[in-house]
């Protein structure tokens, strides 16, 4: 029952993924229709339903276009958790300001960056130029796309694919 399932607009966009129990709550209710079972079925003692892996909403659910929230994990994601100083790959890795907070920095995407614990040590509270490092790739702010947001579910339920990759 807490399986993830894709939530998808009535015109397929993707908006949310909620568990097993939710999706079947809103299909009783009328509110959503199963698009895709990839699961089988759920069984009680006296009936049987259909485990959804996707549902469409029958009503559109109109929103601002999302953003991606700052936060570390999303700056470690956005940067492949890669050292944008020196290259090296790892899950232990710190968010080092390019321009620092005492400098006028903001603490914005595109001053934020992913960085190993030596390379963080090393530049410290100063400028670049002042440490002759360089950055491997600008900071930016990602686009919330459906794949950005939803893509490292599709390696585990490969049937969302068609409905993510076109948005």
């Amino acid at each position: 029952m807490n399986e993830p399932v894709l939530i998808l607009n009535i015109n397929f966009e993707p908006l949310h993924i909620c568990n097993t129990k939710r999706a079947l709550a809103l299909v009783f209710a009328g509110k959503a229709e199963i698009i895709l079972n990839g699961r089988g079925m759920i069984r009680s003692s006296t009936a049987e339903f259909e485990a959804p892996s996707v549902i469409r909403l029958g009503h559109m659910i109109r929103r601002p276009r999302p953003r991606i929230s700052l936060s570390k994990r999303e700056i470690l994601r956005r940067d492949d958790f890669t050292c944008q100083y020196c290259g090296r790959k790892g899950r232990h890795l710190t968010l080092d300001h390019v321009v620092p907070r005492h400098q006028g920095g903001p603490h914005t995407w595109q001053n934020l960056v992913a960085a190993c614990m030596y390379c963080n040590r090393r530049k410290g509270g100063k400028q670049l130029s002042e440490v002759n490092m360089h950055l491997h790739r600008q900071p930016f702010e990602p686009n919330a796309t459906a794949v950005y947001r939803f893509g490292q579910h599709v390696k585990q339920n490969e049937a969302w694919a068609q409905f993510i990759e076109g948005w």
